[in-house]
């Protein structure tokens, strides 16, 4: 973000305004139930509950929640809450996006420093 808001100043400084009138930039992070945009994105988050939406019907269906099993050669596999596997190439997924859960919490948590003092660090005696 501050480098974005750098550019747009170097910008307006050397006379081009790439946006009119005032402006307010803002910049938040994706959240805990980020969207999955990128194919590593569903196996870096297999295992945990998403919202799947498809730019044409598949089986009938736009829609896809479940368990992501992950991504295989463009291929993303999901399970549905009654255990039925989907195979949806990664290049239909219109929209992605992970599902609050108590098991998407506990994986998101930052590690504790508690007990950082007393470690030893390798090497020493």
């Amino acid at each position: 973000s501050r480098r974005i808001s750098d550019r747009l100043d170097a910008l307006e400084e050397a006379g081009e305004d790439p946006i009119e009138g005032a402006y307010r930039l803002e910049v938040s992070s994706p959240g805990i139930d980020r969207p999955l945009t990128r194919p590593a994105d569903f196996a870096d988050w297999a295992g945990h509950e998403a919202k799947v939406a498809l730019k044409e019907k598949r089986d009938g269906r736009l829609r896809f929640n479940g368990e992501l099993a992950g991504i295989d050669a463009g291929i993303v596999t999901i399970f549905d809450k009654e255990g039925v596997e989907h195979k949806l190439p990664f290049d239909a997924i219109d929209t992605a996006k992970l599902v609050l859960t108590d098991k998407l919490i506990a994986a998101t948590v930052p590690l504790s420093i508690e007990g950082a003092d007393d470690m030893e660090e390798e090497g020493q005696d």
